[in-house]
């Protein structure tokens, strides 16, 4: 556990950075904002790769991952619907459209239903704390970006029916690729059995 908790406090932590503008501000006059941004990087990816491993490791080692509450069936159900709104979401936060527009922060909601989805369906400690974490923090950052007025990816970039077209096909084509082999490869667990 302790090394998915080090991994999710190196993550939030460098997240916490853009939420304060002045601190931000200073690190870009000190360190020069290429700098800055590949320290960003590094830190994310540091964090990120911890989380994987610490999460992957205690699902490997029996004991160190008690369950907490017994998921119903019925909810794998919900989570397949959840994560097909996240994957639309998470392709409108790259690709300028209307979807882009009316959903404001794609990226940020693609990140609460995909944290709320597995919640709904993982009932062990481990899935708990990290998938609870991701939720809480987007939306801290989601009410941060409000305050803030900051924009997304793309700035203010706004797209027509092209640009809607687009978002769908690839983010149902993600969410196509993760239901039939990307989940199984990247994080073990095979969503359509026979699939993977």
């Amino acid at each position: 556990m302790l090394l998915m908790i080090v991994g999710l406090a190196l993550f939030f932590l460098i997240h916490l950075v853009p939420t304060a503008p002045e601190v931000r501000r200073t690190l870009c006059e000190r360190l020069g904002e290429g700098t800055y941004r590949l320290v960003f990087s590094v830190v994310s990816a540091v964090g990120l790769a911890l989380i994987v491993y610490g999460y992957a490791k205690l699902h490997a080692t029996p004991g160190k991952n008690p369950m907490i509450w017994s998921p119903p069936q019925g909810m794998r159900h919900a989570t397949l619907l959840l994560m097909l709104f996240a994957s639309i979401l998470l392709a409108a936060a790259y690709i300028p459209s209307r979807i882009r527009t009316a959903a404001k922060h794609p990226m940020l909601a693609a990140v609460k239903l995909w944290a709320l989805a597995h919640l709904l369906v993982r009932g062990d400690l481990a899935s708990m704390v990290l998938f609870g974490s991701f939720l809480a923090w987007a939306v801290f950052d989601r009410i941060s970006v409000k305050r803030r007025a900051a924009l997304g990816p793309l700035g203010s970039s706004t797209g027509g029916i092209g640009g809607d077209i687009a978002v769908l096909l690839v983010g149902v084509g993600i969410y196509v690729i993760m239901l039939l082999w990307g989940h199984a490869r990247l994080i073990g667990i095979a969503l359509i059995p026979g699939w993977a």
